[in-house]
């Protein structure tokens, strides 16, 4: 396992760089209410199983952004299953305006890499 809770077993799967998990959890919300579980399980589906996010990770990560105000969270019952509860995170207007702001940093970074790694040939 990655200092991050990343599993590294599978040659398809990556490690996360610092704050892109912040992010993920942040756009996985944009879509409404969702606990933990649900939220890991999105971004292991959207993913195509590549990023596998381990509780260890996740909730360290969820009770960060709840403490910044971009999440707030709720227990809640879970449709029929009314005798168990789960904490229910709900992205925050500061959350949404953060989401913004790391997207943009995250287009930036990824077209400053691109231009490091495939280099446009001078004519």
């Amino acid at each position: 396992m990655s200092a991050n809770g990343m599993p590294i077993q599978s040659p398809k799967r990556i490690e996360l760089l610092q704050g892109t998990l912040d992010m993920l959890i942040l756009r996985t919300l944009l879509f409404g209410p969702a606990h933990g579980h649900q939220i890991a399980k999105h971004i292991q589906r959207t993913s195509d199983d590549v990023l596998q996010i381990e509780h260890g990770s996740l909730y360290p990560a969820l009770h960060r952004l709840e403490q910044r105000g971009w999440l707030s969270a709720k227990w809640e019952s879970a449709g029929k299953d009314l005798k168990r509860e789960f904490k229910f995170y709900r992205l925050t207007p500061a959350g949404r305006k953060q989401l913004t702001a790391e997207e943009s940093k995250w287009k930036q970074m990824a077209d400053a890499i691109a231009r490091v790694m495939w280099p446009a040939r001078e004519s």
